[in-house]
């Protein structure tokens, strides 16, 4: 455990670009201010990259891909233990900074260390367990030999909701797969990234390996990037409808895709479920990260002879959260990432109202300095309310009724989407017929978290593309190379 001041920790993280194993400063001469989203102060600012420095991050990716690629499998996964082993060590200061520049609680923020952490640990792992296999052809005149080899420089794009997370779980099995790497975290919240960068330059990362590109203008400073023949790889975590527009210019190249992308996650609960274990997995599934996770349960969708009671005793757990700044003890919900994002939860909300709905707590913005939304819980949405079709990224609960399981599957399944949902029944059959005619890639069967470095992570639909973590995030990052050669023994 350490212990830091806000200020001496801000100083520590860099404030430049991050290309070839250097910290340079943009060509462009620019700057942007990172701003903390509780007070709506600069607490720092950083190097604004241009479309030249995106040219040169791409070069020094290229320039080391063969060394990388060579670097035996044990030594790129010592470099990942040893960040992994830092991280540790660090926790704290990654947990401060996250709670600084994204606003999160800070106990969430330490939990977000120990999620992002595991990427670095299990791919670590990964890294020597990349496997092939060899074998006669059905014909018995050859044998067949299946490698897989690093696709080879990536270009990673991350989100604002989960700092390190969202860096670690693609950088992590790129660099275990033996691809170098050019990543682009949120303008909202690239301190954590420049931090982690450093990091990873203290255990040990050759240059230009990993190269960290902030900047205002993401659209103009991607596209040059991923345009470049070189690069053969693009992941992307965000909005579906940013995600679309990047698998179009992905598809000039033909490159690897991974796309993490929106979320309308269904909540069901059945009428025989432990409704004490049911509002506790809702809490979690609901205001974890106050609401802004692509896997925040959107639909509480509730069996109508336990809607009332869910909906009461909900209401209870939500009236007692402490609202606040991150860094102040008790807190249980930050600010949101900014004005904007409380506009859209409160646009939500009263659309709902408006058409019936009926707010049980909440449901508004909270007076003051800071991006702050009361914590809410709506019931009696009825169709076509907004609310029920656009993710909403805040604390706002929504709860509608159902009277059988067919009509539970046909509310959730009533969506573009498909990340992951989230199931509470005593009825194990029904569990396990809920498993096969849920549209989701992920699935949470009386549990309101589902994350882990070591599952799969993705969704189905208009949710995205490729999964990471797990035994199949690495290969995201490895082209499969087949060799027929003839049989040795004839």
């Amino acid at each position: 455990m350490t212990s830091i001041s806000e200020a001496d920790l801000l100083a520590k993280v860099p404030d430049s670009l991050f290309i070839g194993g250097e910290w340079v400063a943009s060509t462009s001469g620019r700057s942007v201010d990172v701003h903390d989203p509780s007070t709506g102060l600069v607490i720092k600012t950083i190097a604004d990259a241009s479309v030249a420095d995106a040219g040169l991050a791409m070069d020094a990716a290229a320039d080391a891909q063969a060394a990388w690629a060579a670097t035996a499998p044990r030594v790129r996964g010592e470099l990942l233990r040893g960040a992994f082993d830092l991280l540790q060590e660090r926790a704290d200061e990654f947990a401060l900074l996250m709670t600084l520049e994204m606003g999160k609680p800070l106990a969430e923020a330490r939990g977000e260390v120990t999620y992002g952490g595991e990427f670095l640990r299990w791919f670590s792992e990964e890294a020597v367990r990349i496997s092939g296999r060899y074998g006669a052809n059905p014909e018995g005149t050859g044998r067949m030999i299946v490698t897989h080899l690093p696709v080879g420089p990536s270009f990673l794009i991350t989100p604002w909701n989960f700092p390190l997370a969202m860096a670690t779980r693609k950088i992590a099995p790129a660099l275990a797969a033996g691809c170098t790497t050019i990543i682009k975290p949120a303008e909202l919240t690239p301190l954590t990234t420049l931090y982690f960068a450093r990091l990873l330059e203290d255990a040990g990362l050759p240059k230009g390996v990993v190269n960290v590109v902030t900047t205002s203008e993401s659209k103009e400073v991607s596209a040059p990037i991923i345009s470049d023949r070189r690069l053969r790889k693009l992941s992307f975590t965000g909005s579906t409808a940013v995600g679309q527009i990047l698998l179009k210019q992905a598809s000039e190249n033909v490159l690897r895709t991974s796309m993490e992308l929106g979320g309308n996650a269904p909540f069901i609960v059945f009428d025989d479920a432990d409704l004490d274990k049911a509002i506790d997995g809702a809490m979690l599934a609901k205001f974890r990260n106050v609401g802004q996770a692509c896997t925040a349960a959107n639909r509480f969708i509730v069996h109508e002879s336990v809607a009332e009671e869910f909906g009461t005793r909900l209401t209870e757990k939500v009236k007692a959260m402490s609202i606040g700044r991150g860094t102040e003890a008790g807190v249980t919900v930050g600010p949101l990432i900014n004005d904007g994002a409380v506009d859209k939860a409160d646009a939500l909300v009263q659309d709902a109202v408006g058409r019936g709905a009926t707010i049980l707590t909440g449901g508004a913005r909270v007076s003051g300095e800071g991006s702050f939304y009361e914590p809410t819980v709506v019931s009696g949405v009825i169709a076509g309310s907004a609310i029920l079709r656009e993710e909403i990224f805040g604390p706002v609960v929504t709860i509608i009724s159902f009277t059988d399981e067919a009509d539970a599957v046909a509310k959730a399944n009533d969506t573009e989407y498909g990340l992951v949902s989230y199931v509470f029944t005593r009825d194990l059959a029904r569990g396990q017929r809920l498993i096969e005619t849920l549209q989701t890639g992920m699935m949470g069967l009386n549990v309101g978290v589902v994350s882990n470095a070591a599952a799969p992570f993705g969704g189905v639909k208009q949710s995205g593309i490729g999964r990471e973590g797990g035994l199949e995030g690495i290969h995201e990052y490895l082209e499969t190379k087949y060799v027929l050669t003839p049989d040795p023994f004839l």
